[in-house]
């Protein structure tokens, strides 16, 4: 009787995990499909070939193949963009993603690389709402708590929404302005017609343009906030990220220490969550 021969075992790695094999023409298309995303244009053969390091006469086989599968597309002058199966398999991918699930992995991270507290909060039907917080774990008096509901005119982190939402939904939140903590009065940030006073208008302005806001002992005394937004692949708001500390214990500038480890995060998520120019753009300051 003849027995069968059993199939090789994989190597152990130097980390004892077992490494699988895989097929190394894969591997060079893939670095093909990389160059592409990467260069995020169309490009011609050549281009495309150096920028994945290998010959054209080895790119053009892969090329070939990717095209026929659907994952590239070429036009008339001869240059590969992102087919129609890339797409789909793109939109399966971004349907399946959670903003707030996005971010949890950056939560408990950027709270202990910057010892501070990590809010979350999302645009609900009341306003800005926090949905979760991870408390720092230096003493300090936050009085936050999940549920909250932010001002949009005396808060970072309500700014921050503001500063994203499109003016018509702007204007009808501002007015249920004064329910929230914190909140202010309607016709102290807009005038009568609807149109924003130039004050906070400019404020706003200037959130977009930093792609983060700062809080100074507001809503809590001694309590500062620095808040930064998360985009999603559509490029709108999808949630906003917060750090929270007592007066003194960070920098609170916004190109500071803690800042930039509050936009790396922030621009971690948005990629993410599919994010694209020029939103990404912003958050890179």
């Amino acid at each position: 009787m003849k027995t069968s021969t059993p199939l090789p075992m994989p190597e152990d790695d130097q980390d004892g995990t077992r490494s699988q094999r895989g097929i190394q023409s894969l591997d060079s298309t893939g670095a093909l499909l990389e160059a592409l995303l990467e260069a995020g244009r169309a490009l011609p053969l050549g281009d495309l070939a150096r920028l994945a390091g290998m010959p054209a006469a080895k790119a053009f086989p892969h090329l070939v193949s990717l095209q026929k599968i659907g994952l590239l597309s070429r036009d008339a002058q001869g240059n590969f963009f992102p087919g129609a199966l890339s797409l789909d398999l793109g939109l399966a991918a971004l349907q399946r993603l959670s903003p707030l699930r996005e971010a949890e992995a950056e939560v408990a991270t950027l709270a202990q690389a910057t010892g501070l507290s990590v809010a979350l909060a999302v645009v609900g039907p009341l306003g800005p709402t926090v949905v979760r917080l991870e408390e720092s774990s230096r003493p300090q008096h936050v009085s936050l708590r999940i549920g909250t509901v932010l001002s949009m005119v005396h808060t970072a982190i309500g700014r921050v929404c503001a500063a994203h939402l499109p003016p018509d939904m702007l204007a009808g939140a501002l007015a249920m302005d004064a329910i929230r903590m914190e909140g202010a009065q309607p016709d102290s940030v807009a005038h009568a017609d609807g149109s924003l006073r130039h004050d906070y208008a400019e404020r706003l302005r200037q959130i977009r343009e930093q792609a983060m806001d700062q809080a100074l002992g507001r809503p809590v005394p001694g309590i500062h906030t620095l808040a930064a937004p998360v985009f999603n692949h559509a490029g709108q708001l999808a949630l906003v990220m917060a750090i929270m500390g007592s007066s003194g214990s960070f920098d609170t500038a916004l190109e500071g220490d803690a800042a930039l480890l509050l936009r790396a995060a922030a621009q971690s998520v948005s990629w993410r969550l599919g994010a694209v120019e020029p939103a990404m753009a912003a958050m890179r300051g």
